[in-house]
């Protein structure tokens, strides 16, 4: 990975929406009933443990920032969130196995997680990205400082709950997500358009107290303190050295 890595640095890349620690192992391409199968890395825990910790090792080690994906696991999710709401295996399930992973890429310093938009029965009914609950494990009961990054906004599991990307951002910010994600909607002007609409739904969030000025704070500390660590030029700057 060390390499897939350079090419990314290379060309100006500095962060990485991958791995997926997702354990699934389904030998078949991700479609509407599963968000993951061959890019999984396996059907066991430890195996995807190994294999997406060495994957993010090797991002890292090229200046690139990965970002593992997607607590708490969306192995066995009944849909892909892409295209409408789903939900996980159950929370006591997914404790033994989906997890797992998670522990271990955190134990080995991966900067950034992002979280599902499934909704994990028995945890939670909300999509994980929008949860406190579910931040909370990640922050409490795993022991993770580093960046937490939403799966896009745009997804349908967002949109079944009749939210729009700014509405579901201020959800996701209070709840204490740190980067909003939201998907390429259409021509860049239309993209720009819609990241206004988020930043101006955050700043009137904070301005009628529905969002603490404190936590969007944190959130940009958090994303800046990201973002200072990485090692990777800008583009039109020299490659790294191999």
């Amino acid at each position: 990975m060390r390499r897939v890595g350079l090419a990314l640095a290379r060309v100006g890349v500095n962060v990485d929406l991958a791995p997926v620690l997702d354990v699934d192992g389904r030998a078949v391409y991700p479609s509407a009933t599963d968000p993951d199968s061959l890019r999984s890395f396996g059907g066991s825990p430890a195996l995807v443990a190994t294999d997406g910790v060495a994957f993010a090792k090797g991002l890292t080690s090229a200046g690139v920032t990965s970002v593992v994906k997607h607590f708490p696991g969306l192995g066995g999710a009944s849909r892909n969130t892409d295209d409408g709401p789903a939900v996980t295996l159950a929370w006591s399930r997914l404790r033994r196995s989906g997890v797992v992973p998670f522990e271990r890429a955190i134990t080995a310093g991966v900067p950034a997680v992002m979280i599902s938009n499934a909704s994990v029965p028995g945890f939670t009914s909300l999509p994980a990205s929008l949860s406190a609950r579910v931040v909370g494990e990640l922050r409490r009961s795993l022991g993770f400082r580093g960046l937490i990054v939403d799966d896009s906004l745009s997804a349908g599991a967002i949109g079944a709950r009749h939210l729009s990307p700014a509405a579901a951002a201020v959800l996701a910010e209070s709840a204490g997500v740190d980067l909003i994600l939201f998907g390429v909607v259409g021509s860049p002007a239309v993209t720009l358009a819609h990241a206004r609409a988020i930043a101006a739904s955050l700043v009137r969030a904070v301005a009628s107290g529905k969002l603490a000025r404190a936590s969007l704070g944190a959130a940009a500390a958090q994303v800046l303190a990201t973002r200072s660590d990485l090692s990777c030029p800008s583009v039109g700057g020299p490659p790294p050295t191999s």
